[in-house]
């Protein structure tokens, strides 16, 4: 579905209908219902332990690994409800990619990095795993930085380009959404504008949704803005509207700085 509600025939459509979520006695997410369009980018915001990084781990159901957690509600990619019995998490996983606020590249050589997804789900022809190995670095804008290095640590690169390398991991696996966690809140300032380039040229092949605290990165690089409240959703709108006409006192309230 659209932000508009109306269905959109690009992969990557996530539906979000009175979904609510603990870890254990404690209620993190409550009643979220929230459509998120393909091929967008759609920046998820509020203050610390508003539900925001909850909500996007739900998305590829890695709060999972956490004992003691429950859901209700429904949570879809492209109409299939991802938490019904007997589906296959890690295809999952890779259908809906995850990258990290710290970097965690796997202490092998850069090729093996991007080579591992793909080895993994079967491919071993060594013509194959070149291809995937140079696509995903390209789409990653790592390839011309690292190509003549590829068999060298990966935990070599610097911390923005071992950033770039996991998502480029990420990108092995074809995913039809790449969800981010504060992905450049440990960078400097000319790592994070080559992370914001590149989600730029991503949107346009896949849908997009990233956890930031900072809302100057929100407002440039999203086209559409999710406020999380205390577990709640307050608002979602275009970005440019949530940010200059909020609807709600509570938005406003967050994004001129009055609270956080």
């Amino acid at each position: 579905m659209s932000a508009r509600g109306i269905p959109d025939a690009s992969p990557g459509n996530i539906a979000a209908r009175e979904f609510s979520f603990w870890y254990g006695e404690k209620q993190a997410l409550f009643d979220i219902d929230l459509d998120i369009s393909p091929r967008r980018i759609t920046a998820l915001i509020g203050p610390s332990g508003c539900g925001k990084s909850t909500f996007l781990r739900s998305i590829n159901r890695l709060n999972e690994l956490i004992p003691g957690t429950k859901k209700t509600g429904t949570l879809e990619i492209d109409g299939e409800d991802i938490y019904k019995k007997g589906t296959d998490v890690v295809a999952l996983r890779q259908r809906a990619g995850m990258v990290f606020q710290r970097w965690n590249p796997f202490p092998k050589s850069i090729y093996d990095n991007i080579a591992f997804g793909p080895r993994i789900n079967g491919e071993r022809k060594s013509s194959a795993l070149d291809e995937i190995v140079e696509q995903s670095l390209r789409k990653a804008a790592l390839w011309d930085e690292v190509r003549d290095r590829l068999h060298d640590s990966a935990l070599a690169l610097s911390g923005g380009q071992q950033q770039r390398l996991c998502i480029a991991r990420a990108l092995a696996n074809d995913p039809q959404v790449l969800l981010l966690d504060e992905p450049a809140s440990a960078l400097d300032p000319i790592a994070t504008q080559k992370i914001e380039e590149l989600l730029f040229e991503l949107k346009g092949e896949l849908t997009v949704v990233i956890v930031t605290h900072n809302l100057q990165q929100a407002a440039r690089v999203s086209d559409h803005t999710a406020f999380f409240y205390l577990g709640r959703l307050v608002e979602y709108e275009k970005t440019d509207v949530l940010f200059t006409r909020p609807r709600e006192e509570r938005t406003e309230a967050y994004v001129t700085g009055r609270f956080g």
